[in-house]
């Protein structure tokens, strides 16, 4: 979280909302980096003054909402070939996406609602219900719905108690430091240590 907080700060202007917007889309693609990391760092800049609160949940939303919408719509053109790929088999494999399947005509509507709040069971139950032909705008519907409750309220919660999370980032980092200055003194007295030993032996 702190690398993807710095490294979207090293931009600024209009450029931050396409940058969110981006590893949004991409999270739903299957970027290895959470996507409620990256709500919670548009928060963090919203809280910073760096972008408008209500311009980058609206961002937020497009880029979550078109990351859903492209996984449903690869899973109803091409099914099971991507599922096949290597770098998509662990995600997609053909035994989690029956599961889902079983599922789905089980709850319908409601898992993909429910989806949207369990993180790795997103990708695979859009794809599934891709796969499955159900009506784009049916599943949109209810995917937008849960996005419309988690989406603003996990940008607004972090943005809202920006001074707490700040501290967190700020005791997070010293921790970080602290375990990297503990590591190289030990290193250091192994070093010495062994040094010694050699020239007694010698």
């Amino acid at each position: 979280m702190q690398e993807l907080l710095n490294f979207v700060l090293g931009f600024n202007g209009i450029t931050v909302y396409f940058l969110i917007f981006g590893i949004l889309l991409a999270c739903g693609l299957g970027l290895p980096i959470p996507e409620d990391i990256t709500l919670f760092v548009a928060g963090m800049l919203a809280y910073y003054g760096i972008v408008n609160i209500w311009v980058v949940i609206f961002v937020c939303l497009a880029g979550v909402l078109i990351g859903d919408s492209t996984i449903f719509l690869l899973g109803a053109k091409y099914g099971g070939e991507l599922a096949k790929h290597r770098h998509l088999s662990r995600l997609l494999s053909p035994e989690r996406i029956e599961s889902i399947k079983e599922k789905l005509n089980a709850y319908g509507d409601k898992l993909i609602f429910s989806a949207r709040f369990m993180p790795l069971l997103r990708a695979p139950t859009y794809f599934a219900a891709g796969t499955l032909h159900l009506p784009f705008k049916e599943f949109l519907f209810y995917d937008g719905l849960a996005a419309i409750i988690s989406v603003p309220s996990i940008v607004w919660f972090v943005y809202y108690f920006g001074d707490v999370a700040d501290k967190a980032i700020q005791t997070i980092k010293n921790i970080e430091h602290g375990v990297v200055l503990l590591t190289i003194t030990a290193l250091l007295v192994v070093t010495v240590n062994w040094y010694i030993k050699q020239r007694k032996k010698s």
